[in-house]
């Protein structure tokens, strides 16, 4: 039985476009600041382990509904100060952008302990072999460390990204047309609450199958030479 949707099928497509972009741009900024924020909770000087531990902490200690909340409507005032030094009248950070930032930081946080879980995970002596072959650190970095790293780290990104998919709903606090307040606003014009939720939690449900799907093959594809054994 296919449910009657009231006109409102296009707009959840939208909404559902909208919450997938949403996710990607999350996740891209997030594991930009997760690699940075490990690099800086291992690295020697404890001027940027320091700075590595406070973003991890003070993100994860405060819930990712505020973090939208403060980065939408405490940049306004910042926002708008810059366009007028550029000339530009009542610039303001878009829905999209601010829950972008909101959930990158968010992501990026866990994603610093998954990096850095994955960091720790690998043996010193492959940075050994690296320089005895005469390699740079960079080199070393980009050719033997990081392709373990990813390997190690994809598990748990994989969580993580589960996780991210399911926050975009926050974002409709303020305003975004995702695929929650899509709904939202179909209810209300409907007053059919069941129905439209009912459509919702299945869309997250099928992007949550097709998230999963894509994580095993890059798990297949990073984990190549290597055999998984049962602990």
């Amino acid at each position: 039985m296919i449910p009657d949707l009231h006109g409102f099928g296009p707009a959840l497509i939208a909404g559902t476009w909208m919450t997938i972009q949403l996710a990607l741009a999350s996740l891209a900024l997030g594991l930009v600041l997760g690699l940075l924020g490990a690099l800086a909770k291992t690295s020697p000087l404890a001027t940027l382990r320091w700075l590595g531990g406070t973003y991890s902490t003070i993100v994860r200690g405060v819930p990712e509904l505020l973090w939208v909340l403060l980065i939408y409507f405490g940049t306004i005032g910042l926002v708008r100060g810059i366009g007028e030094l550029f000339g530009i009248d009542n610039l303001a950070l878009s829905p999209f952008a601010a829950g972008t930032i909101a959930l990158g930081l968010c992501f990026g946080a866990y994603a610093t302990e998954v990096f850095r879980g994955a960091l720790l995970a690998i043996p010193k002596g492959h940075r050994e072999a690296g320089l005895a072959l005469g390699l740079g650190k960079r080199r070393i970095f980009l050719r033997l460390i990081l392709p373990q790293m990813w390997r190690l780290a994809l598990p748990g990104l994989g969580n993580l990204f589960m996780i991210l998919m399911k926050d975009t709903a926050l974002v409709s606090v303020i305003g975004l047309e995702e695929i929650m307040r899509t709904s939202q606003i179909a209810v209300t014009a409907s007053k059919e609450p069941f129905t439209f939720f009912v459509v919702a939690a299945l869309i997250y449900l099928g992007l949550t199958v097709i998230a999963m799907t894509g994580m095993y093959f890059l798990e297949r594809r990073a984990g190549r030479g290597f055999v998984r054994s049962a602990a």
